[in-house]
This record gives structure tokens, C-alpha cells and sequence, in this order.
């Protein structure tokens, strides 16, 4: 018998831990899957991403991360369809993989049923994916959480995909690097959502970021915000754009020319 590295984890009874992550068919003496734990640490590495939800609209704000000094800020949300989008933290590549899937599907739905995708089927669908790829030792699991927000014929919803292949429906939620202090934020302002405006509700996704954000600060290069509901198609709102929300955060209240301009973006959305 070889002696064991020194650099291999032992687990809380004594038994190294690499001798059952090699593969995702591997259970530990202890029932975990050790390679889909390892997936669903890669979500708490990437930056923070909040989703917030009314009776009438669903909300992402993300945090975007620049590689170095000289280059650009990573995306961090994508349209999926006209009533869909994703917000991602974790592996990038992974969540480009996963929005090409559920942009294929929303359109086959479209084409077959001449109807958007319901936003749960689309979860799920999405869910089953990743549980493939926590059964079979072909594949390693998807290293990238999702925040799913969308409007359909039952209202706004925002969903989180894991990478266990596990989802669940939130009326707020955060993933990502930093996040339990926006999870914080949220749980004392989470039954205000319900019947929130717009633009407060935007106010506190941002809130909730700003929170999570390493130095305290959010601006118009590394957050962006979208927003979606049954009237307003899923919008992006980065850089510039963005600035008119950021700007409420200086803002106890939001006054009612404080409003107008947000206003303006929202009916740029419908064009």
C-alpha cells in the first residue's frame, strides 16, 4: 500500500476524500457525490448575481468582473428569448453552453406551438440537462449556478438552476462569491416585493448587489441590470444605461422626476 500526499483532503472520518471524487458515479461512505459538491462551489467563486420578482415584473442585477486592467468586464446576463434571460456565476463557457440549449428550445417551442416556452418548462428542461451530467461518468457536471428570470401567461418568475440539477422557485434570490450578504439584505425586504414599483423594485437589486460588491461600490462598467415582464420583452441595461438605476441608490426616495428617465429606458424596451 502506497502512503497517502500529504495534500489529499481527509474528510471528518478520517477517509481521503480523493479516493471518491474521481468520477460523479462514486459515492462516499458519507452518500455525497464529491465532483457535483465541487460543481456547486464553482457557482460560490463567480461574482455575485441577484434576482428579485413582483407581482409584475422579474429583476436581475449582476456584478461583472474585468480578467486584468486591460481588458473588458465579462457578461454576466444574456437574453435568452423576448420572455426569458439568464443571469450566471461560475464557469462562463459552461453558461454559454446552457443558453445556446435553452435559446434551441425556446425556439422549437415557438416554431411547434406558436407560443412562447413556459418559463418552468424551460427550467426544467434546462434541470434535467444538468442531472444528466451528475449520473454518468462521460460527463462532468455544468459548473455555472443560473439565475432564470421570465414573464409568461402565469406572471414573472425567477428560478435558480443548480448544478446538482435541482431547481427551485424564489421570490429573491442571490449566488455568487459574497453573497450572503445580499441574501441578508433580501430576507429583511423580501415581502415588500410583492407589490413594489419598478423602479424601487430595480432599487433594491441593486441594493442588494452593492452589498456583495468587494469594495461597497457599483457603477455603470462592472453591473448590469435587466428587466422583464408581461408587457416589457427581457432588456439588458449596461454601461450608460445602467446609470439611470445606479443613480437611485443616491436616493432615499424615488421622486417622481426621478422616474421619468427610468420611464423613458422601459419604453425604449418595447420598441
Amino acid at each position: 500500500r502506497f502512503p497517502a500526499s500529504p495534500v489529499h483532503c481527509v474528510d471528518s472520518n478520517g477517509m481521503f476524500r480523493n479516493q471518491y471524487d474521481t468520477d460523479v458515479t462514486t459515492w462516499s461512505p458519507q452518500g455525497r457525490i464529491h465532483q457535483v459538491e465541487y460543481a456547486m462551489e464553482a457557482v460560490k467563486q463567480g461574482s455575485a448575481c441577484v434576482g428579485v420578482r413582483s407581482k409584475t415584473h422579474a429583476v436581475l442585477a449582476a456584478l461583472k468582473r474585468a480578467h486584468n486592467d486591460m481588458s473588458s468586464y465579462q457578461k454576466k446576463i444574456f437574453k435568452v428569448d423576448e420572455h426569458v434571460g439568464i443571469s450566471i456565476s461560475g464557469i462562463t463557457a459552461d453558461a454559454r453552453s446552457l443558453c445556446k440549449l435553452m435559446r434551441t428550445e425556446c425556439l422549437e417551442h415557438q416554431y411547434v406551438y406558436e407560443s412562447p416556452m413556459p418559463v418552468q418548462r424551460l427550467v426544467l428542461m434546462v434541470a434535467d440537462k444538468c442531472q444528466v451530467c451528475t449520473q454518468k461518468a462521460s460527463a462532468r457536471p455544468f459548473g455555472v449556478g443560473l439565475l432564470v428570470a421570465g414573464a409568461d401567461q402565469t406572471g414573472p418568475h425567477v428560478f435558480y438552476n443548480c448544478p446538482s440539477g435541482n431547481y427551485y422557485e424564489y421570490k429573491a434570490m442571490t449566488i455568487g462569491a459574497r453573497s450572503q450578504a445580499a441574501k441578508t439584505y433580501l430576507e429583511k425586504h423580501f415581502e415588500t416585493f410583492e407589490d413594489a414599483e419598478l423602479l424601487t423594485l430595480v432599487k433594491h437589486a441593486l441594493t442588494a448587489l452593492k452589498e456583495s460588491s468587494q469594495n461597497g461600490e457599483i457603477n455603470s462598467k462592472n453591473a448590469s441590470v435587466s428587466i422583464v415582464g408581461p408587457d416589457y420583452p427581457f432588456k439588458v441595461f449596461d454601461s450608460e444605461d445602467v446609470q439611470q438605476f445606479i443613480d437611485l441608490l443616491d436616493k432615499d426616495e424615488i421622486s417622481e422626476g426621478a422616474a421619468a428617465a427610468p420611464a423613458d429606458g422601459a419604453a425604449a424596451m418595447q420598441e
